[in-house]
């Protein structure tokens, strides 16, 4: 990924694009089969200070004053990412005052979604407890074409800069639906009315989003050449999409409009993803020679149509995968990010490897975005997301003992949690006869 740096524009980047430091606390996991996602598994210590991995192995010198967290018997493993999801944004979604994940316009290129996250939220302490750690907090679109910038965000912290691992991630792009088979895709042709009706409203779409690429070129061109231009902050988010500072998140569903999509970023030369995904088994060997990654929604979701098989859902990801299609899994709102490790897993029975299913929820996302050389898999240097677990993180039955974010020891508590063990002890009713 071409990470060209544009003065003025990528300042913010460069104040806000960086985690902030955790505390200075050393921490040695020892004992555990450590899981580092980028080779087999051992029995070793993970050691973690200011917010980084030190040293991972069998044989690691544990610092002095370090504080041991014992893991003989238990598992460790990369803390789990969400890589789409509107967790900070969204409290109760038929509230809409608890509800910040959107703006009014089409077109919201400047807005970044780390400003609206709130940190207390009741859904991140819920998703920790199943071993999120990091999340991409996207702004959804409505009927929005560019909905905003993605964040990526440490589940962690009484602030929002506290969280901020980088607040302009990623663009969030809602690619124009033509016809049937739309899914989450947001504009163009699937307004209804008759073919050659929503053919028109589909260009038209797609032309006004050619339009804002080129008013992003023309723009860095004019600022590059020293033309005297007043300040656009829109036009300075797309100069980061169309200089490939950035990627877009790149939604289309379908396999008609997965395809247009992914010919729309080609032509644009952009980097992206295409998230959602539904429907893309059946162009799946093309989307492999063409080198696209998916971001795919949920598994435990309905057919697309009356005509597709129930299990599409749950098939869709382990087809991509046979074909050589990169994935990644995302829960896409706040509620249900709790549930990622599962949406994974129940691809696992319907051809999904088991090992790519926790790919899918770890590293992949962080290859398709270029953020693998902070998150991702456990290696020295890496930001230290990292989680203790008496077990499998696919298996619903597995409990995380211990987590870490940005180098934070973190509790597992949560309302769920309190209201399981409060009811569990409830005392049993007594029937006078």
């Amino acid at each position: 990924m071409n990470r060209r740096i544009f003065g003025a524009f990528s300042a913010l980047t460069l104040a806000f694009g960086l985690a902030v430091p955790a505390s200075a606390q050393t921490y040695a996991i020892q004992g555990g089969t450590v899981h580092t996602g980028a080779g087999d598994a051992f029995v070793g210590t993970v050691v973690i200070r200011d917010g980084r991995i030190l040293a991972v192995g069998a044989d690691v010198q544990v610092p002095a004053g370090a504080e041991i967290v014992d893991a003989v018997g238990k598992h460790v493993y990369p803390g789990l990412f969400d890589a789409i999801s509107g967790l900070g944004l969204t409290e109760v979604g038929a509230v809409d005052v608890t509800n910040d994940a959107r703006e009014q316009g089409n077109f919201n290129p400047h807005l970044q979604a780390a400003t609206a996250i709130h940190p207390p939220t009741e859904h991140i302490p819920v998703a920790r407890a199943n071993g999120i750690t990091i999340s991409m907090a996207a702004p959804q679109g409505g009927s929005g074409a560019i909905a905003g910038q993605a964040s990526l965000i440490g589940l962690d912290g009484w602030t929002v800069e506290e969280m901020w691992i980088d607040p302009g991630a990623a663009m969030v792009i809602n690619y124009p639906t033509l016809g049937g088979g739309g899914g989450r895709g947001r504009r163009g042709g699937g307004g209804g009315g008759s073919w050659t009706q929503q053919e028109e409203r589909y260009e038209a779409a797609v032309t006004q989003l050619d339009e804002w690429m080129d008013a992003g070129r023309q723009y860095y061109q004019a600022v590059a050449g020293g033309v005297d231009v007043r300040r656009d902050l829109k036009l300075e988010a797309m100069v980061r999409v169309v200089n490939r500072e950035i990627p877009v998140l790149l939604s289309a569903n379908g396999e008609r409009n997965i395809r247009n999509a992914v010919l729309w970023a080609q032509r644009q030369e952009i980097d992206y993803v295409i998230t959602g995904g539904t429907g893309g088994w059946k162009i799946a060997d093309w989307l492999a020679e063409n080198d696209v990654n998916m971001i795919l929604s949920g598994t435990q979701s309905m057919p697309s149509g009356s005509d597709a098989s129930y299990d599409e859902a749950y098939a869709n990801p382990g087809k991509l995968h046979a074909a050589g299609v990169k994935i990644a899994f995302a829960t896409f709102n706040s509620a249900d990010s709790r549930t990622l490790p599962y949406e994974a897993a129940q691809a696992v029975p319907y051809g999904l490897p088991a090992e790519a299913a926790l790919d899918a929820i770890t590293k992949n996302a962080a290859e398709m975005l270029g953020l693998d050389d902070r998150i991702g898999t456990i290696e020295p240097g890496k930001l230290a997301n990292v989680i203790v677990t008496d077990g499998n993180p696919l298996e619903i039955q597995t409990q995380v003992t211990d987590l870490f974010i940005l180098g934070r020891s973190v509790s597992t508590d949560n309302k769920h949690r309190s209201l399981y063990d409060r009811y569990r002890s409830r005392p049993s009713r007594r029937v006078i006869s």
